[in-house]
């Protein structure tokens, strides 16, 4: 049974269209919406909190939700920037939604999420004394304290840095846990997605174009579209491959391409091709070779080869097998 469910949601913000939105969230499900910079990530949660206008329905434990004023449906919304109030210390930004809501067992609550978040020293701090990662966590804290049922993050590890973000990603996963939430994560990122999601769907243009368990949709794109979004690279017609199949495309890893100058390959597929480039990296090699008018981007550990195949123009071989294909 869904907890949250969006239905035929649509809404007009300025000249951007969120298009004919349906997704199926069950409680206690971390739900991660994937998508590139303006795909329309932030205006679907502002939607689901009810900030924009829209028409659909959203129900909420089978309650339609729609029309319902933002504070009266059990939703917390972290923003990006985190919208903390520069006007307030950290203790009354926490305490805020106290104005306008009576929050149950309000002092045991504030107690748990203080030494949760380890906040205690930082609370009669003002805003702008606060780290990034400080004002997160504040942040957090803030929509926690509304007791909400339904959390909302959007890019909650953009303003962090990087050496911070895998013990953050631990803490997200373990509020979601503590407080019995149902979360809903905005990303672009593919690393965040894979840690925390239970399920994954993609956001293009304002449209959903895959849904389904985190690895299912991040290792089987449906798609090309959704698979160049991924990163996945060789991404060509399957006649190319001279075999019968409905799909009309394939890609295949570069780490699970043989490369070699003789024709005496064991992989399932074996193409003749020209070296057009090969770059070292670090501790391996990029290899560019051109098959027909189609062209294979390889990577070859350096301790595998001693020098780089570098002379261009040169008949290279390349193999690999049909397990490692994905048919898109």
């Amino acid at each position: 049974m869904s907890y949250l469910k969006l239905e035929n949601l649509s809404s007009k913000i300025g000249n951007f269209l969120l298009d004919n939105i349906n997704l199926s969230i069950k409680k206690n499900e971390y739900y991660v919406l994937l998508g590139q910079s303006g795909s329309g990530k932030t205006k679907l949660l502002e939607t689901i909190a009810g900030l924009n206008t829209s028409t659909g329905n959203i129900y909420y434990k089978n309650k339609d939700i729609s029309l319902l004023p933002t504070e009266s449906r059990d939703i917390g919304f972290v923003y990006q920037d985190f919208a903390l109030f520069p006007n307030l210390n950290v203790e009354k930004n926490i305490k805020f939604a106290a104005r306008y809501k009576k929050i149950e067992d309000s002092l045991t609550l504030f107690a748990d999420i203080i030494n949760f978040l380890k906040l205690e020293d930082l609370l009669k701090r003002d805003i702008n004394q606060l780290s990034g990662g400080e004002k997160q966590r504040v942040a957090i804290a803030r929509a926690l304290y509304l007791r909400p049922k339904i959390l909302l993050l959007d890019e909650p590890l953009s303003a962090i840095d990087p050496t911070f973000r895998n013990s953050i990603m631990k803490n997200l996963k373990a509020i979601h846990k503590r407080y019995d939430l149902t979360t809903i994560h905005v990303t672009h990122n593919f690393r965040e997605a894979s840690y925390l999601a239970t399920n994954i769907a993609i956001i293009m243009n304002g449209q959903i174009k895959q849904i389904g368990k985190a690895q299912d949709v991040l290792n089987k794109p449906l798609n090309v579209e959704v698979a160049k979004f991924l990163g996945f690279k060789n991404i060509f017609p399957s006649k190319l491959l001279n075999i019968k199949i409905s799909l009309k495309f394939f890609c295949i890893d570069p780490n699970f391409i043989s490369i070699s100058s003789i024709k005496n390959m064991q992989t399932d597929f074996i193409f003749e091709g020209i070296l057009e480039e090969c770059m070292g990296v670090v501790d391996h090699y990029k290899v560019f070779v051109n098959v027909l008018e189609y062209q294979f981007f390889i990577k070859v550990l350096k301790k595998n080869y001693q020098d780089c195949f570098s002379n261009t123009g040169n008949v290279l071989y390349i193999g690999f097998d049909k397990k490692d294909i994905c048919f898109i």
